[in-house]
């Protein structure tokens, strides 16, 4: 269990799939101008994630996996070179299901997202953390918990740019710096505020 917990304190923090691997910086920039736009795509990243991760490791460690066709005499048999478009085709239906159930039961916030809620099945920040979860070994059960810490952690992200880009619009910017390029200034110094979260040891 206290490799568990680790393991979610390092994706939310040490390991942030934005801040650290700046993967998802495409809708991070779009939809952060509004904390409670930026809080329901945040949630919708987490439940994404925390379903896909363990599905692709299903699939992967069952079907695709160097001799996980064993129980049916192939072996020898490795489909791994399956996986990117594999884990595509399952992170694009589950996010078709959560893009039906928000139009369903939200449909402000379905109008508020607009396009950039479809595009969370092209979020490299979804596909890289199937991919990492493969790459690292992962457990069934160190999946969901990475894959719903890396969802937490993009979302404490992304709630924290729209929060400060809220203040950010009483205060005097530079004419230079107004926009996309303050956008930007604001990310690299998160960047840098988390990483001094890799110093801790859990």
């Amino acid at each position: 269990m206290g490799d568990l917990f680790s393991l979610f304190i390092n994706s939310v923090f040490i390991g942030n799939i934005l801040l650290a691997y700046f993967l998802g910086m495409c809708s991070f920039i779009a939809v952060s101008k509004n904390v409670d736009t930026a809080a329901g795509l945040g949630f919708a990243v987490i439940f994404v994630l925390s379903v896909t991760s363990p599905v692709n490791w299903i699939i992967y460690h069952g079907l695709l996996a160097p001799g996980a066709l064993s129980w049916l005499g192939f072996s020898d048999l490795d489909l791994s070179f399956l996986k990117f478009i594999t884990f595509i085709a399952v992170i694009a239906a589950i996010t078709q299901a959560v893009e039906m159930v928000i139009d369903r039961y939200s449909p402000g916030l379905y109008a508020t997202l607009g396009v950039f809620l479809p595009l969370i099945a092209v979020n490299c920040a979804i596909l890289g953390t199937s991919l990492f979860m493969v790459e690292r070994n992962y457990t069934f059960m160190e999946s969901i918990v990475f894959g719903a810490g890396s969802g937490t952690g993009w979302m404490l992200a992304i709630v924290t740019m729209a929060a400060i880009r809220k203040k950010a619009r009483y205060s005097d910017v530079p004419e230079g710096l107004q926009g996309f390029g303050f956008t930007m200034i604001i990310a690299g110094l998160m960047a840098m505020t988390f990483m001094m979260f890799s110093g801790i040891t859990l």
